[in-house]
């Protein structure tokens, strides 16, 4: 995908979910919030800061393992899943690192919707 195309999909996806969000747009942050939500699989519920940055940090494994970096190590006792890196993540820039998140977030929600 090129940049624009993967721009395209995520304004598309932003605007899907902003529907559900009073019709502000989620930005990289929030959305990545939504999807460690999601994989804890908890349903929605209070979260403290630092479970705020655990459910980003899980987020960000679960995307990055749709690319061979990480693996599913299994869950913890209350439920939180752990994940292990397998390979060194190269050092992208930060346009990079933006383009390939949104590309990631994009085909996870696809994933999540069936298409």
């Amino acid at each position: 995908m090129t940049p624009a195309e993967i721009n395209v999909r995520w304004d598309a996806l932003q605007q899907r979910i902003a529907q559900d969000f009073d019709n502000e747009k989620p930005d990289l942050k929030v959305m990545l919030f939504l999807i460690g939500v999601q994989e804890l699989g908890q349903g929605p519920r209070k979260f403290s800061k630092r479970q705020k940055e655990e459910l980003m940090h899980i987020a960000n494994c679960r995307l990055f393992s749709m690319l061979g970096f990480y693996e599913l190590e299994g869950l913890d006792q209350d439920g939180w899943p752990h994940w292990k890196r397998v390979k060194v993540i190269p050092n992208y820039t930060l346009l990079e690192q933006e383009m390939i998140l949104k590309s990631l977030m994009v085909n996870y929600f696809e994933e999540l919707e069936g298409n």
